[in-house]
């Protein structure tokens, strides 16, 4: 019974969508609609087993505007909304004071 299963459970897997999702700290918030979000992630170099810090920053939608630079915020992949964003805001995490 469960060869029969496996196509079904496969085409199910197949057609579920993997959702990126990050968690970040807001650098920017001089654009209009927009924020901009740094993430940090902490790897370990294979052979000298050191630890350092890679840094990327993401153009994040937010629509109402109410993000501040400091907030820590959590954010998805969406569809393009321009050449550079394609990320929208969840939520705030700890608001900056």
């Amino acid at each position: 019974m469960s060869e029969l299963n496996k196509p079904v459970e496969q085409k199910a897997l197949a057609n579920k969508k993997i959702i990126r999702k990050f968690s970040g700290v807001v650098v920017s918030d001089k654009m209009n609609k927009t924020i901009v979000v740094k993430v940090d992630l902490i790897k370990t170099h294979p052979k000298y087993l050191k630890s350092y810090t890679m840094s990327q920053r993401y153009k994040v939608h937010d629509e109402k505007e109410m993000f501040k630079e400091g907030d820590k915020v959590s954010f998805v992949e969406c569809r393009p909304m321009s050449k550079e964003k394609r990320w929208r805001v969840l939520y705030s995490r700890e608001k900056s004071e």
